[in-house]
Parts: structure tokens; sequence; C-alpha cells
């Protein structure tokens, strides 16, 4: 919509008075926020009513609206489904969102087949299967299925069963199943068995080698795993693995004690923490400035199956309450398993309205509940510990990152004496004995590499292993094209863009119209002076600093106005420079590396002229060699699919040329 011709006064009094969500435009048209309301001519007027109670942020974002559109629904909990499922859509930049978007994993036994199976799902549906879940960690999913189909030689196959497939031979036929995959008595193919029969982890049911109740025991025994019963499990395998100690099957025994312990394992990991035996999740947060975490216990059964922390955007002035209530909506709109009660730690608004949403997505009654004391009020605490435990976990890491990079920079500001340096571009010249000469160029910017910047060089002019000569190369042509790319634009007549807007310069002229604010080079004086010579022939000014290494080939100090300044090697600047260097010199190593490999796959007929990849590769057809091809008449050569009279002729002429320059 043009925004110009958006009357926001005249608007607001054809609001109506009926429930709906609201949705506020910038004058780009972006979508910034997203709310609902009960009565929308209320809610919305008051964002432009003169007030000392809005928030900073809420003021923010009314100064950019520049025009709103509304959607009337039927009900407030329409409103609220709406709400959601547009926020979830364009992320607006007001809103409060949840950063995550993870699905989660599940175990699922298909106890609606004849044979059923277990494996990781991540949808649950309305079939006749079991589910079990969620978990947090796709990997510990993956490993309680391997010990269920370990210990119960569960089928891992996706065979489907009818009433002919499913029968139990004799033990005849059992030989010979094993021998040749077909029944004697029946004539019938049924395929050999799968490894999994042969290592005796898979009760083979598709040769018909068990019954349905059979396997139905072991599946029965998958399921009271899952359910938490270990105990008979636990109480089995050790008498198994005694007897078979006591009868000296030492190996056997092994194996045995291995899947105790892995059982005991899963055992330990779930906590008894309820005595109701109800499914419940424990939302908790912690926060501190703008940094959000919130906390989310799963109880499945009464147990603790997993826990997972996820991050709050966009929270800066926004109440706790708000806060919540904006997970509970954007996280529960993904997962497909509800639980019957959900615990927070404070009341939010529309928490009953959020209840009967929730329901309506179980398909029966969920809670929401707000526990002021017990073991309910417990739990919330201790969701809280755990929150502010990786919320603190956060804050170090976010430190140390900085002292990585913005300190790292700063100190090397200060070793410098240079102001201002963000952006850093270094260079790197590989080759062997001159061969296929590459460039590199890495960029760093606040001390953390910027990969879409990295740029290769193939070495055109220079011959042999002239590192001076290819740096200079590679440099005159990097910054000549930026100077290329600001010209033409300027000529164009691009609106002026200024220099410290670093994105709007690079989207309105080009990349390498980016010029750095420090450049490195590989190397010490020899190379620092190459890059002065160039920089001074196309009229540029740019600190430039030498990366000067030791006989080890290992980072020993900066070259910088002609003197070797010393790094202490705990210093955060030291660590900074190595990784750009090795970073330099890695990047140039692995486009060489790759113009070696394709040097290796080039074949002398590419030299031809008009055979193309599709008659090189129908020549090797062909002919069982370049021999042959090279002794091939026009006549045999247009035999070839794809090949003409103009193809054929170009490879002998080309094959004789080069008879004759061999001989000459």
């Amino acid at each position: 919509m043009n925004s110009a011709l958006f009357d926001i006064e005249e608007e607001l009094k054809k609001l109506p008075a009926r429930p709906g969500v609201y949705i506020m435009h910038d004058e780009d048209d972006n979508i910034i926020y997203v709310g609902k309301a009960v009565i929308l001519k209320n809610r919305v007027r008051s964002y432009f009513r003169e007030s000392t109670n809005k928030t900073l942020k809420i003021r923010n974002m009314v100064s950019k609206i520049a025009w709103f559109e509304y959607v009337v629904t039927d009900s407030e909990l329409e409103a609220l489904v709406l709400e959601n499922n547009l926020i979830k859509e364009n992320q607006p930049k007001y809103n409060t969102l949840l950063k995550d978007d993870k699905t989660y994993p599940y175990i699922k036994v298909t106890t609606g087949e004849d044979y059923p199976r277990i494996f990781l799902t991540r949808k649950v549906r309305k079939d006749n299967a079991k589910y079990y879940g969620p978990y947090t960690s796709a990997g510990s999913v993956r490993d309680t299925i391997e010990l269920l189909c370990k210990l119960y030689k569960i089928r891992t196959c996706n065979h489907r069963y009818t009433e002919e497939d499913v029968y139990v031979p004799s033990q005849v036929s059992h030989e010979i199943h094993d021998k040749t995959g077909s029944d004697t008595e029946t004539g019938k193919d049924t395929g050999r068995a799968c490894l999994y029969y042969h290592i005796n982890q898979c009760l083979a049911p598709c040769l018909g080698l068990v019954s349905r109740e059979e396997y139905r025991k072991s599946i029965q025994g998958a399921l009271d795993f899952l359910n938490g019963n270990y105990k008979p499990l636990i109480n089995e395998l050790t008498q198994r693995m005694n007897e078979q100690a006591e009868a000296l099957e030492f190996e056997e025994a092994a194996i045995t004690r291995d899947l105790l312990e892995s059982v005991r394992a899963v055992a330990q990991k779930q906590k008894i923490t309820d005595t109701g035996g109800e499914d419940k999740d424990i939302v908790a947060m912690a926060r501190e400035g703008d940094s959000v975490i919130i906390q989310v216990f799963f109880i499945r059964d009464g147990k603790i199956i997993g826990r997972e922390h996820y991050y709050m955007k966009h929270t800066e002035q926004t109440e706790n309450e708000e806060i919540i209530r904006n997970f509970v909506m954007q996280f529960y709109a993904g997962t497909p398993y509800i639980p019957k009660e959900l615990i927070i730690p404070v009341e939010t608004e529309d928490m009953e309205l959020c209840a009967d949403w929730l329901s309506e997505k179980r398909g029966s009654r969920v809670r929401i509940t707000v526990p002021i004391k017990g073991k309910k009020e417990k739990l919330v605490e201790l969701a809280e510990k755990n929150a502010e435990i990786i919320l603190r976990q956060d804050i170090e890491k976010v430190k140390r990152n900085k002292a990585k990079t913005e300190g790292a920079m700063q100190e090397l500001m200060e070793l410098l004496d240079l102001e201002g340096i963000s952006r850093m571009e270094a260079y790197d010249i590989s080759n062997i004995s001159g061969y296929d000469s590459v460039g590199s160029m890495v960029v760093y910017e606040d001390g953390r590499p910027k990969k879409n910047d990295y740029r290769k060089f193939k070495i055109k002019t220079v011959e042999g292993p002239d590192d001076y000569g290819s740096m200079n190369e590679v440099l005159t042509r990097r910054f000549e094209h930026g100077l290329d790319e600001i010209s033409r634009k300027d000529e164009e007549g691009s609106a002026a863009v200024s220099k410290d807007d670093e994105d709007a310069r690079a989207a309105a002229y080009g990349k390498f119209s980016r010029f750095p604010d420090l450049i490195l080079m590989d190397g010490g004086r020899g190379q620092v002076n190459i890059a002065k010579k160039v920089l001074e022939n196309l009229g540029l000014s740019i600190p430039v600093c030498g990366m000067v290494k030791d006989d080890n080939h290992r980072t020993r100090g900066l070259y910088y106005n002609n003197t070797e300044i010393p790094i202490s090697r705990s210093s955060e600047a030291f660590k900074l420079i190595t990784r750009v260097q090795d970073e330099a010199h890695r990047f140039a190593i692995e486009f060489h590396r790759s113009l070696r490999s394709k040097g290796q796959v080039h074949s002398i007929l590419d030299d031809i002229e008009g055979i193309g990849e599709k008659r090189r590769r129908a020549l090797m057809k062909s002919f069982t060699s370049i021999d042959e091809i090279r002794n091939a008449d026009v006549d045999r050569l247009m035999e070839v699919p794809s090949m003409d009279r103009k193809a054929a002729e170009s490879v002998v002429t080309f094959f004789k040329s080069r008879t004759e320059n061999d001989n000459g």
C-alpha cells in the first residue's frame, strides 16, 4: 500500500468493536508488529493516544508505523491463533520471538502392525501407534532404539505383512530358509535372512521364523522398558550374564554385561520427580538485561525425560508475563505433543484462553497452573536455577568471545597506534615451484571472519615462483576492481552513500568497493613494500602491516612502519593475528589444491576445437586409449555417437599437427 495515501486518524475511526488481529507496517511495507485484540477499536487506538505509560520500545514502534491493517475474527480464541501464525510467519521486529524453531524426536512403536517396529519420528499422528517423548537429544533416542532392538530382537525393515506372508515353517524349513531362502512345503520364495538375523538381532518375521504371539512378547518387553519398568530386565540380564560366566562363555557374558550397563545408564537418566505419573511441562525463565532464556523440563509418566533451553529475542522493556505468554504460544504451536498440564512461573494475559487453545490442539483438557507452594513450585524453582546457570554460562561465553574479537582488535589498534579499525584484509600466495600460482584474500570484521567476502585470484601475468610479482598482481587487481565499481556507479548517477555505512555502500557499489581499514600481508618488509607501492600507484592510503613468522613458520610479530613489533604470545591480539595468518594460508592452499586436482584430470581431448565434455566422453567410451583415437580416420570417428564430420576432421587434424611438431 502507498503509505502516503493512508490517513491514520481517519482509519482509526473505522475500526470495528470486534475481536481480531491488527498488523502494523512501516514505510517500506515491512510488518513490524502483530497483535491480538478483544476489541480492535480500543486496542489499536491506544497506541496512538498521548500517554506516559508507553515503554520506549512501544514509542519507537509507533513512530515507525506508516499504515496498519486488521482481520476481524469470530472469537478471541480465533484471534489468538491467527496472531500466533502471523508472528511465526513474518517474525516482526517488535514482537517478542522464540529464536529456536526445533522439532523434537519421539520414539514410535507401530503397535497397529502385525509385527511392530520401533523408530525415531518427529511427527505425532493420530494412528494406532504408541509415542514416547518428546526427547531433547536425537542421539539419545537412536541409542535407546538400538538398545531395544538388540535386547528384544525387533525388526528394523519396512516390510509390510499380509495374511499369506505370515507363517511358521518347520525346523526343516528353517534350515532351507537359511540356505536358499525358499520354503519347500509351499514353494514360496521368501528371500534370504538379513544380516540382523544372522547376528542374532532380529527374530526374522519376514521368513516366518516367529509367530505373532512370540513377537508381541518382545514388543511388550520394549514397551515396559519405555514405560520405565527396568527392574525385571536388569534382573534377567544379570542372571544371564552370571550363567554365561559360569559356563565359561566369556564373550557372550561380555556382550550381556555391555547391554546391562546400557540399560542401567538409561534408567539412571530418567529420574522420578512426581508420583502422579502425569505428563507435564515445567516452564521457567531467567533474564539479565536483554538476554532471556526459557528452560523447559519435559515430564512424561512422572519422569523427567529431558530438558531444553530456548532463547527469546526482542525482549527489551518487555514484562516477564508477556515473554512467558509469547513463548507458550510460539513453542506449543510447533510441537506435536501437548502435555496434560503446563506449569509456568507467573500468571499471563490470556492464560485461560491459551489453555483452551492447547486443549483444542490436544483433544482433551489441558491445565495451565502457576504453583505457589509444594512439589510443583519446587520444580519451577529447579527449572529457574537451571535457566540461571545457562544464562551465566552464556554471558561468560559472550565475554570470552568479545575478548577474542573486539578485545583483540582493541589490543591490535593500541599496538599499531591506530584508531577505528573494523575491517581487515589478509593476503597470501601459494604455488609449487611456480606452478599454478594463486592468491587468497580473507576478510575479518570486528575480529570475526567474513567468509562471504573472501576472494581467490589465479595469477595470470607472472611466470615462475615470483611471490612479490604475484602479490603485486593480486593487490592491483583487487583495488582496481574496487575503484572501477565506485567509478562505474558514480557515472551511472547512483545516490551518494556515506563511507560510514559500509553495508549500504557494498549494496550500492559492489563488495570490492569496501576497502579495508588495515591490510595484513603474509610476510615482512618485502611484502609490505609491495602493498604500499600498489596503494601509492592507485592513490589509496591504507595502513599495511606484515605478519612475520619465525624459522618454524610460526607467527612471531608484526612489521609496521619499518619496525618489527613484538607481541606477547598470551595476548588476544597475537592469537587473532595467528588465526588470520593461518586462515589466509589455508584458503590459498585449498584453492591451489583444487586447481592441481583439476589439472590432473585434464584430458588431451579437451584441447581439441569442437570437442566438448559430451563428445570427449563418447570418444573415451568408444575407444580403449588415446593412441587408438590418434590412429582412427574420419569415417571411424564419425561412428561415435554425437560426432559429425567437422568434429572428426578436427580430431584428425589435431593429432596430425602434434605428430608433425614432435617429429620436427
